[in-house]
């Protein structure tokens, strides 16, 4: 697997649920969503929306989110916009009968918000510098989630996301 997504291995996929059952394909999941051509990342990142992203949040969200923060910040995944936007949809989504769950995967991509603001901040890709910065779509979705992430509260999260001021202090 190389670097990206390295740490994969060190998850027990297999003793996680999402919203369709096991979710021991996750892994293959997220790697074609880092790796696949462009036809198979869309239906893995669709796949992996409705299994993990979709209200309810499941025990397997919270696990799944750093991978996703891995792939939204690596230039060579083609829908990096998409795995951001799948981030603000777990930020939003619950699960009323596992508050613990849903503080698990709102916790997981608040803790991703520096990478949101590097996202949001990165200089458009420019002729010279095709594969370089961020994508204007790129750039938008992260400042999306950045919002999103400062703005979060829900009944599972009094105070998990500090304010802005208190990050930076």
């Amino acid at each position: 697997m190389g670097t990206v997504l390295g740490a994969m291995r060190n998850v027990r996929w297999h003793e996680l649920q999402h919203a369709c059952g096991s979710a021991s394909q996750v892994p293959v999941v997220l790697s074609r969503i880092a790796w696949g051509d462009a036809p198979n990342a869309d239906e893995a990142l669709g796949d992996l929306g409705r299994w993990i992203g979709t209200p309810p949040v499941f025990d397997s969200t919270a696990a799944t989110v750093p991978f996703l923060w891995e792939l939204a910040g690596t230039d060579t995944v083609r829908d990096r916009a998409g795995v951001l936007d799948l981030l603000a949809t777990i930020l939003a989504a619950g699960n009323d009968g596992h508050p613990a769950w849903t503080r698990a995967a709102h916790d997981a991509v608040a803790a991703g918000r520096a990478t949101a603001a590097r996202l949001a901040e990165a200089p458009p890709r420019t002729a010279s510098a095709p594969a370089g910065p961020s994508a204007p779509s790129v750039r938008g979705a992260a400042a999306r989630l950045l919002n999103a992430i400062d703005g979060h509260g829900c009944p599972a999260c009094p105070s998990s996301v500090p304010a802005p001021a208190a990050r930076e202090a």
